[in-house]
C-alpha cells in the first residue's frame, strides 16, 4: 500500500517508488516518468476538472454510454457481484454501475489515498447499505483483493480508457494481472476511446483554459515537494502531440530554456527544446481493442459504442486457460 500524501519538509517519507520512478525517468533519454505519479491529492481534483472541460469527450461520452447500457448489464452479469474499480478517483460513473448491478460489495482502487477515502466517503452515503472497501494501491501491481470479498464472483470495473495509458505490452499485463486478481468466473467492463481526427483528439489534451497544462506541470511541483526538488516550473510548457504511428496522444513537459536542477539531492540538466515524457494515451480501433482484451485473458462478450464512433465501453469474461486451440 501507498504511503499518504505527506507535508512540506518530509521528503524522506516519500514513496520509495516515486523517487526511483523520478530519478530512473530523468536520468534515461529519453526523460519519461510514469503518468502514474500525476495524481497526488491536487493532480486528482485538476483530473477531475479536466473530465468537466468541453474538449475533453471521452467522460461524458462514456458517461452517456453507461446509462444507455444500465438496462442490459444485469442480465449480462447477473446481480450479487462485488465490484472491484481500479483506478476510482472519484467515483463519478461508479453509481451508475452499482445502480444497475446491485452489488454484493464495492472495493474502489487508487492510488491517492486521501482522495479515495474521501469518494469512498461520499459513496457510502448515497449506498448506506452497500460495504464499501476503500484499497490504497497501485493497481498497475499485483494485488491480493479483501478477504471479505474472496467467495463473491467479480466484477472487474476500469473506466475513463485509462488502460490507453499504458503500452500495449504494459496494457496486456495488466489485463492479466485483473484477471488473476479477479479470479475464475470473473467480468469485466472497460472503457477504451476510439482512434479518431487530430482535430479532436489534441484539443481534448490541451485545452483552451489551461487545465491539462496545471496537471501536467503539477508533477513537477509534487516533484519539488517530495523529493527535496529546486525544480524551475518555470522552464518548462505542457505540450501535447498525436504520435500516429503508435495512435497515441503524448503528453510532455518541455523545456523552455536551458536549466539545472537537483532532486533528492541529485543534480540534472535539460536543454531548451527537451522533453519530460509524462503520459500516453493509447487509442484502439474496434479489432484492436477486442486483440488486446483476447491478449490479456479476456472474452469480449458485448461493446456499446455512441452514435459517432468515439468510444467504446466493452464488457469481458475472464477466459479459461487453454493448453491448445
Amino acid at each position: 500500500m501507498l504511503k499518504p500524501e505527506i507535508e512540506d519538509g518530509q521528503a524522506s517519507l516519500a514513496d520509495p517508488q516515486f523517487r526511483a520512478d523520478v530519478l530512473a525517468g530523468l536520468a534515461r533519454r529519453p526523460r519519461a516518468i510514469p503518468a502514474r505519479w500525476f495524481y497526488d491529492h491536487r493532480g486528482s481534483e485538476l483530473f477531475e476538472e479536466i473530465t468537466q472541460l468541453p474538449e475533453y469527450y471521452p467522460t461524458r461520452t462514456e458517461t452517456a454510454l453507461l446509462r444507455s447500457l444500465c438496462g442490459d448489464l444485469p442480465q449480462l452479469t447477473g446481480e450479487g457481484r462485488a465490484v472491484v474499480e481500479f483506478g476510482s478517483g472519484s467515483s463519478v460513473k461508479t453509481p451508475i454501475v452499482l445502480e444497475c448491478v446491485k452489488p454484493s460489495a464495492y472495493v474502489p482502487i487508487d492510488i491517492s489515498g486521501e482522495f479515495l477515502r474521501e469518494s469512498s466517503r461520499t459513496l457510502s452515503a448515497a449506498f448506506p447499505d452497500l460495504l464499501v472497501l476503500p484499497f490504497e494501491a497501485d493497481f498497475t501491481r499485483p494485488l491480493t483483493l479483501p478477504r471479505t470479498i474472496a467467495g463473491a464472483p467479480k466484477l472487474g470495473f476500469f473506466p475513463g480508457s485509462t488502460i490507453g495509458n499504458l503500452t500495449p505490452w504494459a496494457a496486456t499485463d495488466l489485463l492479466r494481472a485483473m484477471r488473476a486478481s479477479l479470479g475464475e468466473g470473473a467480468m469485466l467492463l472497460i472503457g477504451m476511446d476510439r482512434i479518431k481526427a487530430p482535430e479532436v483528439l489534441v484539443p481534448a489534451y490541451d485545452d483552451a483554459a489551461g487545465v491539462t497544462a496545471r496537471f501536467n506541470l503539477n508533477l513537477l511541483e509534487r516533484i519539488n515537494r517530495e523529493l527535496d526538488g529546486d525544480v524551475p516550473i518555470d522552464a518548462f510548457r505542457h505540450e501535447a502531440r498525436w504520435n500516429d504511428d503508435r495512435a497515441r496522444i503524448e503528453m510532455h513537459l518541455t523545456a523552455t530554456r536551458d536549466a539545472a536542477f537537483h532532486v533528492d539531492g541529485r543534480p540534472f540538466a535539460i536543454a531548451a527544446g527537451e522533453s519530460i515524457h509524462t503520459e500516453n494515451s493509447h487509442k484502439y480501433g474496434p479489432r484492436d481493442a477486442r486483440i488486446l482484451l483476447r491478449g490479456g485473458g479476456w472474452t469480449p462478450l458485448r461493446e456499446w459504442t455512441d452514435d459517432d464512433g468515439r468510444f467504446a465501453v466493452i464488457l469481458a469474461e475472464a477466459q479459461a486457460e487453454r493448453v491448445a486451440p
